[in-house]
């Protein structure tokens, strides 16, 4: 019966408990329902749904219930401890009060009073327990997402869940892995000799050995257990959820069964609870019911504290009581209705009433008793023992977890027991010293001095070296596996594995750090205690030795995941510089960006500058940046950048903010700057015009660690730097101290300066940490006024050392005091380490990211790839430390290349639209249907083309990516366009003008063409009748025809006289021997052909002559002091160096100076400019040519020279200018005689006469063989077209050419930049010394020729099918239009019953826009009324015509007015020509006068190459090189005052507009042409490579395709 009663007895038992469990689940299912949480059970919450933008955090609203969970999380985040009691939104408007009932008698409302029933309208739910709704998010969190919860719960100050039933099964589970990021420090208060010695302890409170006292409860109390532990631990703090505070509810679900842990950690004051740490665990709900919990505690504490309400023998609590009592460990017994004092029953067994008893009185009770207990011997706690624990589950004891641990140990088992800096030197290898010093020799190669080339190249070949050294060194155990680890894991395994990589590493350093501080410690008491003593000895030093030994070991003992991938970055750069296979054959070191870019993605901090290198690795950067572009696409960024003193709660706030991961524990403080990416979330996407914010974490300035000026200097670089990068800037304000804050504001302003300066505009928010009084408005107006002042007053000394016009802040940046300046009260809300962050902070936190997300909602951000050139910008000009001259925008350089290539497309349809209109007009000018040209019609017919181009520019400037940097340009593009379009107008218009002007010129000419042709037509007609049936023989009729024409010629021309051939080099001896030059001096420079050459030889010397008159009247000096006169004006002509270095010259070959040789050649430029233009302002093509023209200009070249001579301490010799007049008249000669030509083949009627023979002969044919006049008329017209088609076909195909390739040739369709690097290249590849020389010299004149040159090349070999078709095409086009005239002219004709007058007419208007067509007269063809034959014959004659068109060579567009060549060469040469004051590298901007944009050019050369020298040592110094050099130069031979060239903009007006920064690049091309034409440059200019001109040997080995590489590189 017993057993059966017992069976019964556990299905009961069994079936109450499958019940329980059921309900449980129900509950817990309501409760997630409520919170809408159902769906996060089972697919979990992730750190990464709250690593983002989201909605702001309502402060002091009420929260619907569904919104509880995320908006406790965000709070948490904030490090707000009020998120435990959020306000909870009521369903019924009415809250939870009944509706007043009507009362009748004094008794009715007595009744009310004590009635005891619940009214119907109050509602039947409660509010979710705010314990609930914490341990719910718990629940429904990842492990990563618990950790950072707890993480953040612990700098709360609350209690921390240690043992926790599952929702459903109720199985216990140990959350070990949320513990391990959790730092706690102390200070333990040790009494020895009288005396208190404090130490202080950090670490991670996992590690930590504590003693534990556990509060369990026993049955049901009056009092509240967790309310006593929060007076015990801080009495101003609920560390431990008790049923008094806000928010709390009766009915609690997830909490019961629940042990909570809490440490209390002292301060090392005398006011302290205890004198170390001390854990204490709270176990939730009836200690009764809860056994396993209770067992576990129980034996795990080291002192066992019950709360019961009664103790009397045979309670359910007595079995506990009794255990405890037989239990060695030491037990409290408080008894809630007992009132009897504190007594120790036996040893270690305590007991209390708390009846009548304050809270404050059992708490002082309990400390003694707890603090007696554990001055004994003790048993000790430590959180990971419980993976020990048998019956429950450990979280990491998950498979995931398992595996990412393992993964990890591997790692730190090698470095257990190590020291952090040998650790370092060990397994990190590349980034110590090796990095040191590689970052040490890059900064020096913007200190060169001396020999500054080959200075440089040793540099480069040390940090080579170096490199090579990295390469070899890397492949170290450690980072192997962890490269190993990070590529072959799951995602999931590889993050725990990191968690733990950072949480091993970080107990390693804690434990140096720990060491260190003891030992620092020690030894600094030892040094106090001999300075007390008033010791000089040895011993002192000795020990002062010692401690600035641990000092600098304190600096640095720090070892975290960060400095592993700051190894991974160093030795990518060093196989990437050398370019080599690594040997660490599992793993690909071209991978490390990839594998690194993941982790950026997903949240992790990346290093952007190494804070103990104080350097950016930028080869590793921008590879990391491209490969987060390639996974996301070029987002775009919102970059917020955080400045402040050291120390100040940077991170902290931004960690508060974001909810990022930016270490803050003790001993950790930032070092150089971190990024991190946060997403916008989908609901902000809206609000924001970026996708991600990316904020950038940076050491503290003012460190510590630096001194004096190396503090100054590396804070001004870091401030630049970080604001440079930010599209805003927080400015981290600590404390109320104006010195302090003074410091950080200057070098904040000069920061903000230097961006104005360079055209950066980033905004700025002011953050004033640690202020007291917050509250008070009256203060927080006098603050903000005072900071106002302060920057004012910074504004106004950062304006003079940056040399900038500014009175105050607001000139140098947008600023408002009132919205840009929030004030924050201190971080803890009293002293830590037991004290609670501030809600005050939580708020203003939240208030501060709203002013962010507030201001950066109206700006764009910038892209990554704009950022990663950004960082490169602003690193390289930092370099140079001259940062406003060194800065370059390379983003903004490609913004602008990109508009220039479209400035480029939208002239050249302007310019093509203006030649096919001007063509048009030209032809009805020669046709005599136009003789004036109204500018108005001309912007009418430009009209359309040029609105056309108006909308693609404002679609290009208001849809392209770079929208917002292409703005600042816009106007001024409108504006340049809008002048392009009139000067092309004005242009037509003077060239047409022109032609009407020749017409008209010609008038009287065309009349007698008219007379003669009806005279010759008549004369034709009456010989052909003479001679009808005489002869059948072409060779008679020939001879007879030949026999009086020459007589028709002589009587037409009679009454005229012809116009003579011009004998040119007649004339200009003539004009020399005016001049007085002797004949000997011509002859021989024109037998030589010396004159030729006279604008590109490289030197001047032989035309030089030291012997000056300066004073004729002077009377003969002796010999001697002519001799020494002599000597010291050769000596002054030497002294024109940039180093005014003297030396003496050989008298017999004066050595020219640099700067003069310029000035010589310049000279030359210009007479020959000046001349050419000179002569072709003459009306040579309509007047001819008159001796007069080149008379003027030989006197204007004699007066030129003779001015410059005067201005010169030297004179030139007569060869000199016998060969300029020579060279001069050579190239004015060639234009002169095709000028005259022209007009003597439009004025001279023998001319004309001869060239009509052909045409008359087979008139005269045509009559003799009986043809009617519409055959004879057929023909005539057809010979005319003939003419007239051709000139046609080859100016339209001129123009379509030049269209073509403007559009799809690659050296002709893109900007100025494209076109010279093309021509460099052209250079390289024929390897054409000539053409160099050309092109150092006369830029322009070799660009046009390169032109020409491709031009021919297109036409004629490589796309010569193409060229065929363009020209067939409009040959089709002109046949169509005559067809067309054909048949409209005969239907008229027909129609009208005209005449062949009438048919003529018509025909002629119809083809006059597009061909040249004489008048023929109708005086001979009046007998013509068969149209339709004449229309028949007229095609007839035309198909042999076009047949022999289709056939037409393109070389006869040379002969027309239109040429491909001279089109592009005006489009393409149409821009900047100014050249580089150093080594004349030519501007390559593709506008004219781009003002006020700088002139630049990628590709600067040694200044050698165009001469320079130094004595007779070529010079091969980069300007980009000399920039960045120490060095000095003086602008002019006359100067006095040298410039550093750091400074040379303010050299003068040739300087202050060239943009010159000092370039890392190899730059090969230049170097290669040096090698290459060595020994020609040195013939050229007569000078040597030698000295400090030598060249270095690393130059001679580019080779030729390197050097052309190179300019690719250079153009991107």
């Amino acid at each position: 019966m017993d057993e059966i009663g017992n069976k019964d007895k556990q299905s009961v038992n069994i079936s109450e408990e499958i019940n329980r469990k059921k309900q449980h689940q129900t509950e817990t299912e309501t409760l997630l329902s409520r919170l809408h949480l159902q769906d996060k059970y089972e697919q979990k919450l992730t750190p990464a749904d709250f690593l983002k933008i989201s909605p702001p955090v309502k402060q002091q609203h009420d929260t619907s219930e569904k919104d509880l969970a995320h908006t406790f999380l965000q709070r948490l985040m904030m490090l707000d401890y009020r998120a435990r009691y959020i306000p909870v939104k009521q369903d019924s408007p009415t809250g939870s009060y009944s509706k007043p009932q009507s009362t009748e008698t004094e008794d009715d409302d007595f009744d009310v009073v004590f009635s005891t029933s619940v009214d119907s309208d109050q509602p039947k739910q409660s509010h979710v327990h705010p314990m609930d709704v914490q341990m719910a998010v718990f629940h429904c969190s990842d492990s990563f997402l618990k950790q950072n919860m707890i993480t953040k719960l612990s700098q709360c100050q609350y209690a921390l869940p240690l043992l926790v039933p599952d929702p459903v099964t109720l199985a216990i589970e140990c959350p070990l892995w949320t513990f391990r990021q959790i730092m706690k420090s102390w200070k333990i208060t040790q009494t020895k000799d009288n005396s208190n010695i404090v130490t202080m302890k950090s670490m991670p409170i996992y590690r930590a050995e504590t003693p534990m006292v556990s509060f369990f409860r026993l049955g049901s109390l009056s009092l509240s257990k967790s309310q006593l532990m929060n007076t015990l631990i801080n009495e101003r703090h609920s560390t431990f959820f008790h049923r008094n505070c806000p928010g709390s509810t009766k009915s609690r679900h997830l909490m019961d069964g629940v042990a909570e842990i809490a440490w209390y950690c002292p301060a090392g004051k005398p006011n302290d609870a205890f004198t170390d740490c001390i854990t204490f665990c709270n176990l939730h709900g009836d200690a009764l019911t809860i056994e396993k919990q209770r067992e576990i505690l129980m034996e795990k504490s080291s002192v066992n504290v019950v709360l019961l309400p009664t103790l009397e023998r045979g309670d359910k609590s007595t079995t506990v009581i009794s255990a405890l009592l037989k239990s060695p460990k030491p037990f409290i017994c408080l008894i809630v209705d007992n009132d009897c004092g504190a007594v120790e029953m036996k040893e270690g067994k305590y007991k209390m009433g708390l009846k009548d008893k304050s809270q404050s009185d059992v708490c002082e009770e309990l400390k003694g008793i707890i603090g007696k207990i554990l001055s004994g011997p003790h048993t000790s706690f430590q959180l990971e023992t419980m993976a020990e624990v048998s019956g429950i589950r450990v979280d990491e004891d998950d498979t995931v977890c398992q595996r990412g641990r393992s993964a990890a140990m591997k790692i730190v088992c090698l470095l257990q027991g190590m020291d952090v800096s040998k650790i370092k030197d060990k397994y990190l290898p590349c980034q110590g010293q090796r990095w040191h010093d590689w970052c040490k020799i890059n900064k020096q190669q913007y200190h060169l001095k001396g020999n500054i080339e080959k200075e440089k190249c040793k540099k480069q070949q040390e940090m080579k070296k170096i490199r090579q050294e990295q390469h070899s060194a890397s492949c170290s155990e450690l980072m192997q596996l962890f490269i190993e680890s990070l590529s072959s894991l799951p995602s999931e395994e590889k993050e725990y594995f990191l968690k733990w990589i950072q949480i091993l590493l970080d107990a390693l350093s804690t434990d140096d750090l720990s060491s260190i501080l003891q030992k620092y410690d020690e030894k600094w008491s030892e040094v106090l205690a001999l300075k007390k003593k008033h010791d000089k000895s040895d011993q002192l030093k000795r020990k002062q030795t010692e401690l600035e030994q641990i000092s600098k070991k304190l600096q640095s003992p720090t070892f975290g995941l960060e400095h592993i991938f700051r190894e991974i970055g160093q030795i990518y750069e060093a196989h990437k510089s050398l370019q080599e296979k690594t040997k660490m054959e599992e793993t690909d070191w071209s991978k490390y960006p990839e594998l690194a870019a993941e982790l950026m993605i997903s949240g992790h901090p990346m290093e952007l500058m190494d804070g103990d290198a104080g350097h950016v690795p930028l080869t590793w950067i921008s590879s990391l940046l491209d490969e987060v572009i390639k996974k996301l696409g070029n987002k775009r960024v919102f970059v917020l950048s955080i400045l402040g003193v050291q120390s100040s709660g940077k991170s902290t706030m931004l960690n508060a903010m974001f909810g990022l991961q930016f270490a803050v524990s003790a001993g950790r403080c930032t070092k150089g700057a971190f990024m991190q990416l946060v997403k916008v979330s989908e609901e902000m996407k809206k609000d924001f015009k970026f996708d991600y914010v990316l904020v950038v974490d940076t050491e503290g300035l003012r460190a510590l660690e630096l001194a004096g000026n190396a503090t100054l200097h590396h804070d001004n670089e870091l401030a630049t730097f970080v604001v440079g990068l930010g599209n805003m800037t927080l400015i981290n304000i600590f404390g109320e101290n104006p010195a302090d804050m003074q410091d950080v504001l200057q070098i904040v302003v000069q920061a903000f300066m230097r961006m104005k300066k360079v055209k950066l505009s980033p905004s700025c928010v002011f953050a004033h940490q640690n202020v007291s009084d917050i509250g008070a408005a009256e203060k927080n107006m006098d603050g903000k006024r005072r900071l106002q002042e302060k920057l004012d007053q910074m504004a106004k000394l950062a304006a003079k050392e940056e040399v900038c016009d500014a009175e105050c802040f607001n000139d140098v940046i947008k600023f408002d005091v009132q919205q840009d300046v929030k004030y924050f009260s201190q971080l803890w809300k009293g002293s830590p380490p037991m004290a609670p962050p501030n809600p005050g902070y939580s708020e203003s936190i939240q208030d501060l990211k709203n002013i962010i997300l507030s201001k950066a909602s109206q700006s764009a951000g910038t892209t990554l790839s704009q950022f990663k050139s950004n960082i490169k910008d602003l690193w390289n000009a930092l370099l140079n430390e001259n940062f406003v001259f060194s800065f370059k925008n390379t983003h903004e350089i490609a913004v602008y290349r990109k508009l220039e290539v479209q400035y480029g497309n939208w002239t050249w349809t302007l310019r093509s639209n203006m030649l096919t209109i001007e063509n048009q007009l030209h032809t009805r000018i020669e046709n005599g249907k136009l003789d004036n040209v109204e500018i108005s019609y001309l912007f009418k017919e430009m009209r359309k083309t040029y609105e056309e181009i108006k909308k693609e520019m404002t679609t290009f400037f208001d849809d392209d990516r770079d929208k917002e940097m292409l703005v600042q340009w816009r106007g001024r593009f409108k504006n340049r366009i809008k002048e392009f379009h009139d000067e092309q107008v004005r242009g037509v218009k003077r060239k047409l003008d022109e032609v009407i002007q020749q017409k008209k010129a010609r008038k009287k000419m065309d009349d007698m063409k008219t007379v003669f042709e009806n005279k010759l037509l008549q004369k034709s007609k009456e010989l052909a009748h003479q001679l009808k049936n005489k002869t059948k023989d072409e060779e008679e009729l020939n001879k007879q025809f030949n026999s009086v024409w020459s007589v028709w010629v002589t009587e037409l021309t009679r009454d005229i006289k012809p116009i003579e051939d011009i004998n040119l080099e007649e004339d200009e001896f003539t004009i020399l021997r005016e001049l007085g030059i002797e004949w000997a001096l011509i002859h021989d420079s024109k037998t030589s052909g010396r004159y030729k050459n006279i604008s590109s030889i490289g030197d001047y010397h032989h035309y030089v002559t030291t012997k000056k008159k300066f004073d004729q009247c002077k009377e003969q000096k002796n010999e001697e002091k002519k001799d020494t006169q002599q000597q010291g004006l050769l000596h002054r002509l030497t002294g024109f160096f940039a180093d005014k270095k003297q030396e003496t010259l050989n008298y017999f070959r004066p050595s020219v100076p640099h700067e003069e040789q310029k000035q010589i050649r310049s000279f030359i430029e210009d007479v020959e400019q000046q001349s050419l233009c000179n002569i072709k302002s003459k009306p040579v093509a309509t007047r001819g040519y008159s001796l007069a023209y080149l008379q003027e200009v030989a006197k204007n070249v004699k007066e030129k020279v003779a001015e410059f001579e005067s201005e010169r301490k030297y004179a030139l010799k007569k060869e000199f200018t016998v060969d300029l007049l020579l060279y001069v008249f050579d190239k004015a000669g060639s234009w002169i005689s095709e000028s005259h030509n022209k007009f003597r083949k439009s004025n001279d009627a023998l001319t004309y006469l001869e060239s009509k023979k052909n045409e008359y002969y087979n008139i005269f044919r045509s009559f003799y063989k009986g043809n009617s006049s519409a055959v004879v008329l057929g023909e005539l017209i057809c010979e005319k077209l003939k003419v007239s088609t051709v000139e046609a076909v080859c100016n339209k195909t001129a123009i379509d050419l030049a269209g073509e390739m403007k559009s799809s040739y690659p050296a002709f369709n893109g900007n100025r930049l494209d076109l010279e690097k093309y021509v460099l290249k052209s250079l390289a590849e024929k390897e054409d010394f000539d053409g160099f020389i050309n092109y150092i010299q006369r830029p322009r004149s070799q660009v046009e020729s390169f032109i020409k040159e491709e031009v021919k090349k297109y036409i004629f070999t490589d796309n010569k099918d193409k060229a065929q078709k363009i020209l067939k095409k409009n040959i089709d086009d002109i046949n169509k239009l005559v067809s067309y005239a054909l048949f409209d002219a005969t239907e008229k004709v027909k129609t009208q019953r005209g005449n062949t007058d009438m048919w003529l007419k018509e025909f002629s208007s119809l083809i006059k826009y597009m061909l040249t067509f004489d008048t023929i007269s109708s005086e001979n063809f009046s007998d013509i009324n068969k149209f339709d034959f004449l229309k028949e014959e007229i095609k007839k004659g035309l198909t042999p015509i076009i047949e022999e068109l289709s056939s037409l060579s393109l070389e006869k567009m040379k002969e027309f007015r239109l040429k491909p060549d001279q089109i592009l060469i005006d489009q393409l040469c149409n821009c900047c020509w100014v050249t580089c004051p150093f080594c004349a590298a030519v501007c390559t901007n593709t506008i004219k006068d781009h003002s006020p944009e700088d002139h630049s050019v990628p590709f600067h050369r040694p200044d050698g190459i165009k001469g320079w020298h130094n004595t007779d040592e070529m010079s091969i110094d980069f300007c980009t090189t000399r920039v960045a050099s120490d060095g000095s130069f003086y602008p002019h031979h006359d100067s006095d005052k040298s410039i550093t060239f750091k400074q040379y903009r303010t050299a003068g007006p040739e300087y202050e507009n060239w943009s010159i920064t000092p370039d890392e690049s190899k730059l090969p091309y230049w170097k290669w042409f040096v090698c290459r034409f060595q020994k020609q440059l040195e013939q050229h200019y007569n000078l040597k490579f030698k000295g400090r001109g030598e060249i270095p040997e690393e130059w001679k080995k580019y080779s030729k395709e390197e050097a052309i590489e190179s300019l690719d590189e250079m153009c991107q």
